[in-house]
């Protein structure tokens, strides 16, 4: 899967994601009124304006960009009708083309890990029919557990062709607590990504492997030293625009020939109508103001790492 990742970044020219985060505040107040015109104040509403919010800024973008990153709890708040939304909108972007990276940080006992890949990268089969539950191609993974819980995902990647991301140096402002705590002289984040080194040696598609890493891009020098312990490993930065992270601070993540990371916005993509920059576009303007953030991003993002 990650060359197949990397095919399509080459093609665009861009390795960047946009990530699929809605929350109610960022949905125009047009798509709300109509949801709620067909379904009322429902969750069922709700669940119909996330998917035609999410369609519209993909119908905008996926020329651009290889791939989407949803964020599951945003649909799961939403309940059962979040969910139908989430697995609306996997669908709809594997249509366009794109590649999904379902941001769903899971890992547990064996059993349970088991579970989870399979219902989000694997497959079930019902009586000699092969069904793929929710379909993604990639997802992020809690190594917390240890081994137990990784391997498991690792397994059925191997099976179906998919990958997995494994949270090494997260870019929220308290992952420190636990992450950067000394253990036999190094920063756990250190022995987690010989950790994933290790794991992505069980699985090589080409010169990288379907095991990578999320690093933060507000940790630009932690990321520095986790890209060469992590040699085999593609790594998903989060943690650029919103959360602080610039182009120039992202060089270190990426190997000399352009290629190693992948840059995920999110609120910086599909609400940029709200921003000052974009407010011109206005509210009904949204998907074209996405547009304008996802080239934005771009030309910073290339300039930095000499691609441009």
């Amino acid at each position: 899967m990650i060359s197949k990742l990397i095919s399509e970044i080459k093609k665009k020219n861009a390795p960047v994601v946009v990530g699929l985060d809605p929350t109610l505040k960022f949905i125009p107040e047009s798509l709300l009124r109509e949801a709620y015109k067909e379904k009322g104040k429902t969750l069922s509403a709700i669940g119909d304006a996330i998917f035609a919010y999410n369609k519209g800024i993909v119908d905008a973008v996926y020329d651009l960009i290889p791939a989407v990153k949803p964020q599951i709890a945003m649909y799961e708040q939403f309940g059962i009708p979040g969910l139908i939304a989430f697995q609306k909108t996997v669908s709809y972007c594997k249509e366009k083309g794109l590649i999904v990276i379902g941001d769903i940080k899971r890992g547990d006992i064996g059993s349970t890990s088991e579970a989870y890949a399979i219902g989000h990268i694997g497959s079930v089969e019902i009586d000699g029919n092969t069904v793929f539950p929710f379909d993604e191609d990639i997802v992020t993974v809690n190594p917390y557990l240890g081994s137990d819980g990784v391997k498991p995902f690792i397994d059925v990647c191997n099976k179906n062709d998919r990958g997995i991301f494994v949270l090494v140096k997260t870019s929220n402002p308290s992952s420190g607590e636990f992450q950067d705590r000394v253990i036999d002289g190094r920063p756990l984040y250190e022995i987690v990504g010989e950790k994933v080194n290790e794991w992505g040696l069980d699985s090589m598609d080409g010169d990288y492997s379907n095991v990578g890493a999320v690093v933060g891009a507000t940790y630009p020098e932690m990321g520095k030293i986790l890209r060469d312990i992590m040699p085999k490993a593609y790594i998903l930065v989060p943690g650029y625009g919103a959360q602080g992270g610039k182009g120039k601070d992202l060089t270190h993540f990426f190997n000399k020939d352009g290629l190693g990371a992948i840059v995920n916005s999110s609120r910086g993509i599909i609400a940029a109508y709200k921003q000052e920059k974009y407010a011109s576009y206005g509210e009904e303007g949204y998907m074209d103001a996405s547009r304008a953030a996802v080239i934005d991003m771009l030309d910073d993002i290339r300039s930095a790492i000499g691609t441009k």
